[in-house]
């Protein structure tokens, strides 16, 4: 019966003779699954043979004392470091007639697989005791076997990873972008709860990804869930799951969201959609780590690290009583601003960039170039709808043929196709645009809300329905009636 599949490969390091005649007659009833690749009488000639070919073995075998400087604790650590999945077996003589633990432990702290006494009883012949020395180099190598699989599983899981990671990149060198990729590195050392404010539009999934994927939970679940797009009957049970029979239609068991993401990551974007009652249950999973599923007396215990988004104002949101101020206490341990592109003109090139070489690839389409009164016009739109609404208008410009980008080309994509361009308002223009509100002394916020309220209410006006009026501004339909609301353009 063959010990093995396939032959295990030895690379032998001992400096005496005698000794490797013992190991030689000790392998020679088994050569066929076992067979001794090189023999070298220091670690310094074995480090040249493992960086030279570091796949050529499966089990080295070693003696503790030897010739050459390089032996011992320090040997196994370098020859572990060359070739993390080899394993090594110490034949040592520091054992004899004794057991002494703190010995072994060293071996075993630096890397070793396994050691053994080097004079058995029958100290002409063999080395150790034949059987478990065999043994101990067929486990060793099912040991390799197992350690190679997890290498390359956690390889697969790297590489996963920094496919979406390069996907979800935050892209841009404005001052406030880099504050916020030093906060991402911060938030991904611990895992402590994150509250994300920003306009709609300016990525803050995406920083909550780039937060889980560099953080220890990256090979965990990252479960996003837009709380505003649930349905308030549902809310419950689709965070917290319910057990079968709870209610009608209740025909098995339903993990909730934060099941899914134990051990991981959840992501609630717009957290101020959820109603009170949901509120209360979030409370209670931040602070004892367990959730209440409908229909079960039993808690369930879940590890979860809560990430939460909104666009709104949280501190009238919580003066209006519409959010617990004790479960934003509870999300607010690290805060993160991500700001409107309006805020970072100097990065809106550098997106159009981005997003047009990245279309351009995926659409197997050739480089386009944009004409210098295009670019002015994209630099000096107000982009209301944020990083989301730039992404939108650089695929809109890829729809048609053309190599070179137009100005007209650009206002059709941005929906101005009908309003005259100028690279800037006249002197007279400006009087009599600002001078009403200069001599009323009006504050810049009112005439930013007065701003917005007519361009949504035009743009409104100039759709064919609700979805539509929100895709032309670039944010997404929740998020449309929302602000609809707080314009007073519905009830």
């Amino acid at each position: 019966m063959k010990l093995t599949e396939t032959t295990i490969r030895l690379l032998v390091i001992e400096d005496e003779d005698y000794d490797i005649r013992r190991i030689k007659k000790t392998l020679d009833p088994y050569s066929a699954e076992i067979r001794i690749e090189d023999i070298v009488s220091n670690g310094k000639a074995a480090l040249e043979l493992l960086q030279a070919n570091p796949g050529g073995y499966d089990v080295v075998i070693t003696d503790y004392q030897i010739s050459g400087g390089i032996m011992g604790d320090e040997l196994i650590r370098r020859i572990r470091i060359l070739a993390p999945a080899l394993q090594v077996i110490v034949i040592t003589k520091m054992t004899i007639n004794l057991t002494n633990f703190d010995f072994a432990a060293k071996l075993i702290q630096a890397g070793a697989f396994w050691y053994c006494t080097k004079y058995p009883g029958d100290i002409e012949d063999y080395i150790y005791q034949p059987t478990d020395f065999i043994l101990s180099i067929v486990n060793a190598w099912q040991k390799k076997r197992l350690e190679e699989e997890q290498l390359r599983s956690a390889k697969k899981l790297n590489k996963n990873v920094e496919n979406i990671l390069s996907q979800k990149m935050i892209v841009g060198e404005a001052p406030a972008i880099k504050i916020l990729r030093e906060d991402i590195r911060k938030s991904a050392q611990n895992s402590a709860s994150v509250f994300i404010t920003g306009p709609s539009g300016t990525g803050k999934e995406m920083v909550a990804n780039n937060i889980h994927y560099t953080s220890d939970r990256r090979f965990e679940n990252f479960v996003a869930i837009n709380c505003g797009s649930i349905p308030l009957e549902l809310v419950e049970s689709e965070l917290f799951g319910y057990a079968k029979g709870s209610f009608t239609g209740a025909n098995s068991n339903k993990p909730g969201l934060f099941e899914i993401a134990s051990n991981g990551t959840i992501f609630l974007d717009e957290i101020t959609e959820l109603p009170l009652s949901a509120q209360v249950k979030m409370l209670r999973v931040l602070q004892e780590g367990e959730i209440e599923k409908i229909g079960r007396t039993g808690k369930v215990k879940v590890d979860v690290r809560v990430i939460a988004a909104t666009n709104r104002n949280i501190e009238e949101e919580i003066a209006q009583k519409r959010f617990r101020e004790d479960l934003y206490y509870r999300l607010n341990v690290i805060r993160i601003h991500v700001p409107a592109l309006k805020d970072r003109r100097e990065d809106i090139t550098l997106l159009l960039d981005h997003f047009l070489e990245s279309f351009t690839r995926d659409m197997g389409k050739d480089p386009v170039e944009l004409t210098a009164e295009a670019k002015k016009l994209l630099l000096s739109y107000n982009w209301p709808g944020n990083v989301r609404e730039l992404k939108n208008i650089a695929q809109r410009l890829l729809f048609g043929e053309e190599q070179k980008i137009t100005v007209q080309i650009v206002q059709k994509a941005l929906g101005l196709a009908d309003q005259p361009v100028a690279s800037s308002l006249s002197e007279s223009d400006k009087k009599d645009l600002f001078a009403p509100f200069l001599h009323k002394g009006v504050p810049l916020r009112d005439i930013e809300l007065e701003f917005r309220r007519e361009y949504v209410s035009f743009v409104r006006d100039h759709s064919s329905s609700d979805a539509d009026a929100a895709k032309k501004l670039g944010i997404a339909p929740p998020n449309y009636s929302r602000m609809c609301k707080e314009l007073g353009l519905k009830t």
